[in-house]
This record gives C-alpha cells, sequence and structure tokens, in this order.
C-alpha cells in the first residue's frame, strides 16, 4: 500500500505552549486555537479521474446498439415461432376438413363449341360468337357450392382473345351434375394475315384448337356455414372440326383448379372477412 503522509501548511505555525487553549488571554478569557490547515498528497495511481465527455457519449451509443440488436433478435425469434404456428395451425385445418367432409375437387369439361362469325374472306374486323356449353359435376356428399358474380369465360386462339362472357350464377347441390350454357361474343375483332392463314389450314385439315379459359368466383357450403369467396379456375384446349354453328368437338383436354380457403368454423360463419389460408386443389378431365 502507498503511504499516506499529512504535512501542516508552512503558513501556519504549530501552536506553542504558551498559547495552548487553556492559556488565557490578558483579558482573564479563555481562547481556542484557529483551526490547522492541512495538505494530504496521494500517489498517482490511487487518483481517480473522470472520462472525458466524449467517452460518455461512445458508451451511450454503444449501449443504444446492443439494445437494438437484442430487440431485432426478440422480434426475429417471434416471427419465426408466428409463422410455424400458422403453418402447423393450417395444416391441422386443412387435415380436419379432408377428414371431416372429403372434399373432392369439383370436375368441369366442355361439352359443345358452336361458332358464329368467323369470317376468314372479310378483310375489315369480325364479330364472332361462341355458344359454349360446359359440363360441372360436384362429387362431394357433404358439400354445396354457389357459383357467383363476376366470372369470366372466353376463347382464344394462337394467343388472340376472339371472344368472351360470363357463367350463370346458380346453386349447385350436393353430389350434382349441370351444364351451364354460355353465349360469347367478341367485338372487333382483328385477326392478322397469318392467324387467318393459320386458321384455314386448320379447318380444310378438320382440327381447329381453341382454348376456353374459365374464372369464376364460388362459395362451397357446409351444412349451414358458407365459406368466404373461392376462386375456381379452368382451362381447356378444346380442338373443332369446323368453324360454323354445328362444329364438333374432335377432342378436348381440361385442367382446373380450385384455390379453397382454409377457417375455422367459427370464421366460417362470420359476416365480416376473416383471416385465412389458401390450399390449391388441381384435377384434370380424362
Amino acid at each position: 500500500m502507498a503511504d499516506t503522509r499529512v504535512h501542516p501548511s508552512a503558513a501556519v505555525s504549530p501552536p506553542s505552549s504558551s498559547s495552548s487553549s487553556t492559556s488565557p488571554n490578558h483579558s482573564g478569557e479563555y481562547r481556542k486555537p484557529p483551526p490547522a490547515t492541512y495538505v494530504v498528497q496521494l500517489p498517482k495511481e490511487q487518483i481517480f479521474r473522470y472520462p472525458p465527455p466524449e467517452n460518455a457519449a461512445k458508451f451511450e451509443a454503444r449501449n443504444r446498439r446492443k439494445n437494438s440488436r437484442s430487440c431485432c433478435r426478440r422480434c426475429c425469434c417471434f416471427t419465426v415461432c408466428l409463422l410455424l404456428l400458422v403453418i402447423i395451425a393450417t395444416a391441422i385445418s386443412a387435415g380436419a376438413l379432408y377428414l371431416v367432409f372429403r372434399f373432392k375437387t369439383p370436375k368441369y369439361t366442355v361439352t359443345n363449341l358452336a361458332i358464329k362469325g368467323m369470317n376468314l374472306t372479310s378483310p375489315a374486323s369480325i364479330l364472332p360468337e361462341f355458344d359454349v356449353s360446359i359440363r360441372a359435376e360436384n362429387p362431394n356428399g357433404k358439400v354445396g357450392i354457389y357459383y357467383l358474380k363476376n366470372s369470366e369465360v372466353n376463347v382464344v386462339y394462337n394467343g388472340v382473345k376472339l371472344s368472351d362472357g360470363v357463367l350463370p350464377v346458380f346453386y349447385q347441390p350436393k353430389k350434382n351434375v349441370t351444364v351451364m350454357q354460355t353465349e360469347l361474343r367478341g367485338s372487333d375483332v382483328v385477326l392478322g394475315r397469318s392467324v387467318k392463314t393459320a386458321l384455314r389450314n386448320a379447318r380444310n385439315q378438320r382440327r381447329v384448337p381453341f382454348v376456353v379459359n374459365v374464372k369464376a368466383p364460388v362459395k362451397i357450403k357446409v351444412g349451414s356455414a358458407k365459406t368466404w369467396e373461392i376462386n375456381v379456375k379452368v382451362k381447356c384446349d378444346v380442338v373443332v372440326d369446323d368453324l360454323n354453328n354445328r362444329a364438333k368437338i374432335v377432342s378436348k383436354d381440361c385442367d382446373y383448379s380450385v384455390r379453397l380457403w382454409i377457417m375455422s368454423p367459427l370464421n366460417m360463419m362470420s359476416t365480416s372477412k376473416p383471416e385465412h389460408k389458401a390450399c390449391k386443389f388441381i384435377g384434370r378431365d380424362e
């Protein structure tokens, strides 16, 4: 340990025996001597120093960075855990829906395609019309389907949309087959020379390929509850033998998908829009 030395101040001389506190003054009163002043000297290694202000600012900034990093880590962990819980809940809901209701994908196919207004000799624009019959089968024994408004149906040849229309609005009960009739109309369709040539050659070969696209919003009815809006998408490659109203379908190949929203029973019966996850059921017409 370092030595601590105490030295009396040079400005004050130690009290003499003649001026002690027990010695009276000339008036006979006793007077206390003035306090002495001392100087304490410490070694340099024992002197405490205050850090400069810039060091304090650096320390505070470092603490803030540590706090922000810890907050980011907590947020990331919380997000990952929440995502895992959502995935697990969605899987459980989908499994419960499949086990309870045995949901099967509705089946769709084009059964008839009558054509009008396909004048390939006119240099002006044409007004093609298509009368399309679409067969919809609901194979489910506990599920009904509501076909809603704002559906879309169109016919395309070689990337050119020839006509469009909508599906009828109706309810399809369980274990039911319904053929939907829809009229598609085109307005001022301009065909290029190469497209007209391809159509003539296909008609001469009696194999004219078209693509029929369907997008229909529906609701699934399970018991007395209904789901929120679901999208049904159908794409049919149809080949006909002519370009008139007596055309017959030579071959057809339909792909369809149903984007089914997985929800809890409380959300299914709620009037407000619920949070949900999507499961896509894909089928193919054979």
